[in-house]
């Protein structure tokens, strides 16, 4: 068709009469009168628009993939990382939950044998040849070498080494600690020294091993031990928990005896401890233990009858009160000779 002015003069009416019918079709809503042209038209054009959208749409679909790709990755990473920041606060919270549960039945042991601590945590495990574990407390804190370290369950070692913020802790279980110790109940003094690595190396549950000093002394299984404090309280305090006889060498013609003793402290799992600044004013001795467990009832025998049992085993029958002993008189036989009533 060639641009002419006559087909701009057509085309510019055309566009006047649809403005001109759109705008009365708006206006007259569900009531206007164009109406059934409208349904026309939507049934005519309608197929056609639903093919092409058809057609359209996958493409559509695949460039807004491409262009909102880079937002909704973005998007993805920043739910992961939300979800990541929510999970390490949940562990958290349960690990300063299980902290503080610890610390108040730390504080609960100081205060009971008298003891002034400065509380810390476990931060890493030696790696040499010592039995060692580094503390995040140091001289700031206090803390000095040669000092009683404990947990809330018993003891843990000795101040060997200090920093500003942090200290090593020699673990009982060493080879090289030596513990004077005192028996509950008896008083008895003697040694605890350490069995092996991290109380695992051949000691099993029981890395710490007692040697009584009297070796006729009384000492059983089940019986606890206490430390029984150095001199100047250094480096070990009076009355800390250190565990129970487990089991007793019984040796011929030693001078002492031997015992193996599982600790109150589990020293594998480490985590939050106290060092001992202060000492206690008086002796605590056995204060600091925890309460014997309770023994479990044994169930009683039931009585039994007082009747001899026969060859059987059942008891003898008894005889009935009222009735007499039959005796061995003999009985008068009946009469074979017809009475005078027959």
């Amino acid at each position: 068709m060639k641009d002419t002015r006559r087909t701009r003069l057509v085309l510019g009416l055309l566009l006047v009469v649809a403005l001109a019918l759109i705008t009365v079709d708006y206006r007259g809503g569900e009531s206007s009168p164009l109406r059934g042209l409208r349904g026309v038209g939507a049934a005519v054009f309608g197929p056609v628009e639903r093919a092409s959208a058809a057609v359209v749409r996958p493409i559509g679909n695949t460039f807004d993939a491409f262009t909102d790709a880079p937002g909704e990755r973005r998007r993805a990473d920043q739910l992961e990382r939300e979800n990541q920041r929510l999970r390490e606060q949940l562990r958290a919270s349960r690990l300063d939950q299980h902290r503080a549960a610890q610390l108040d039945r730390l504080l609960g042991s100081a205060g009971m044998g008298g003891y002034k601590i400065a509380a810390a945590k476990v931060i890493s495990a030696g790696q040499g040849f010592e039995d060692t574990v580094t503390i995040d407390v140091g001289s700031r804190s206090g803390v000095r070498p040669e000092m009683t370290v404990m947990s809330a369950d018993g003891l843990v070692g000795r101040v060997v080494r200090v920093g500003p913020a942090t200290a090593t802790v020699l673990l009982a279980t060493d080879v090289t600690s030596q513990v004077g110790s005192r028996l509950e109940d008896s008083q008895e003094i003697g040694i605890v020294q350490g069995r092996g690595r991290r109380g695992l190396g051949g000691g099993g549950d029981t890395p710490l091993r007692f040697q009584l000093l009297n070796a006729n002394a009384p000492m059983r299984v089940g019986q606890r031990l206490v430390t029984l404090g150095s001199q100047a309280e250094r480096p070990y305090v009076p009355g800390v928990p250190i565990g129970v006889i487990e089991r007793i060498d019984q040796p011929v013609g030693d001078l002492t005896r031997t015992a193996y003793v599982r600790p109150f402290t589990k020293f594998t799992s480490l985590d939050v401890v106290a060092v001992v600044v202060a000492p206690p004013k008086v002796d605590p001795r056995d204060a600091v233990l925890p309460p014997k467990p309770k023994p479990t009832p044994s169930a009683t025998p039931s009585a039994t009858p007082s009747g001899k049992p026969d060859d059987e085993g059942k008891p003898a029958d008894r005889e009935p009160e009222g009735e007499s002993k039959p005796t061995n008189k003999p009985t008068k036989k009946p009469s074979t000779k017809p009475s005078s009533g027959d």
